[in-house]
């Protein structure tokens, strides 16, 4: 399997993965707004110029949480995702896909406001209100975290997904100060070894 990836984006998530399942993977490296991501061979692949993507033999796929649920679909043998007759199952459904419903809408802003625009061109309201908005989001992540370590169980998909969205709204200043359990949750991803080598990679 071929990831593409930039560093401190999404494709964070598909390294992590892999690290978790010790699958092998190769890395095509970009750097985030990198031209070559609009080169036409590699907008054959993510016709969005954007990572991360995955080339596995003849299949290729974009969308973060389509290839968390591709690789444990076709390469995980059963690790890391709750069986459709477990108790666990909806609860696995809810979180991996709550990342990209609920949190990183928000992410995004904040990563547009305070990173990509230049400083004359950013509108603190629009940042105050993303800020705002992910210490709702994250809310419900640590009510849910209320009496168990990972959102689904076991460690899963949906703490790839979820677990490393609220890494990131942490980094990017999402008040978690009244929000012990997921202080604690990002805390006990982010001493993943797994993890760790995703966001050095």
């Amino acid at each position: 399997m071929k990831i593409y990836h930039a560093p401190n984006t999404r494709s964070v998530r598909i390294v992590w993965l892999c690290e978790e399942l010790g699958l092998d993977y190769e890395l095509e490296m970009f750097k985030l707004g990198d031209p070559s991501m609009r080169d036409p061979e590699y907008l054959k692949i993510n016709p969005m110029a954007r990572v991360p993507s995955l080339a596995d033999g003849d299949v290729t796929i974009f969308e973060s949480g389509a290839i968390v649920e591709y690789i444990l679909a076709k390469h995980a043998g059963g690790r890391m995702r709750p069986g459709t007759d477990s108790p666990d199952f909806p609860a696995y459904l809810q979180w991996l896909h709550y990342a990209e419903g609920m949190i990183m809408p928000h992410v995004n802003v904040l990563v547009v406001e305070t990173i990509l625009l230049p400083e004359d061109r950013r509108n603190p309201v629009n940042i105050d209100r993303a800020r705002k908005q992910l210490t709702r989001m994250l809310g419900a992540v640590d009510q849910a975290l209320g009496d168990r370590e990972f959102l689904a169980g076991e460690f899963s998909g949906a703490d790839i997904m979820t677990g490393h969205a609220c890494t990131v709204a942490a980094r990017l200043g999402a008040d978690i100060s009244d929000k012990p359990n997921v202080a604690a949750y990002i805390k006990r991803l982010n001493e993943r070894p797994g993890l760790k080598k995703a966001f050095a990679t």
